[in-house]
């Protein structure tokens, strides 16, 4: 059933964004504490990508949790009485998620090399604060590209889907 489809893809989308909560409030947390309380060199570089990183993913977490019964009700009701919207309006607006999801991830992968370099380059060196700041990027680019990319995995799913409707 089309409307089944509809909720279940919604469904998973709002259970990926309280990964993206809960990871964005364990990140920010994380990084008051290494500023407020560890306060050494290198958890001070780690805390800055945490910190912002960890601000996207509350925010964007929090956003697609709210708007996801929206969705569900505005597409339901395309399928139910307005079925050429599907084309004009639901089909253009997932081909561009599925086009940022590609800007996405090449930011990620950029911010993980930028991540990988820092800590290797500064591995041996007195400035623990650039190691800080590399490890900070990688672990949060990476686990925005592990969640992006399941995203845009079953983003193409619905899309085909809503083509097939």
């Amino acid at each position: 059933m089309p409307v089944d489809f509809i909720k279940n893809y919604f469904t998973q989308e709002k259970i990926e964004s309280l990964f993206f909560i809960f990871i964005g409030i364990v990140a920010i947390s994380f990084s008051l504490i290494n500023w407020f309380i560890i306060k050494y060199s290198f958890y001070k570089g780690l805390a800055y990508p945490l910190l912002i990183i960890g601000i996207i993913q509350l925010s964007v977490g929090t956003v697609v949790f709210i708007r996801a019964p929206k969705d569900i009700a505005r597409v339901e009701h395309i399928v139910k009485a307005e079925r050429s919207k599907i084309n004009t309006e639901e089909l253009p607006r997932m081909k561009k998620v599925i086009q940022n999801f590609t800007i996405y991830k090449w930011i990620e992968l950029a911010l993980i090399l930028v991540g990988i370099s820092l800590f290797f380059l500064c591995k041996n060196s007195n400035v623990m604060f650039w190691k800080g700041l590399g490890l900070g990027l990688m672990i949060q680019a990476s686990l925005m590209l592990t969640l992006d990319t399941v995203a845009e995995k079953r983003a193409a799913i619905y899309m085909n889907y809503l083509q097939a409707v």
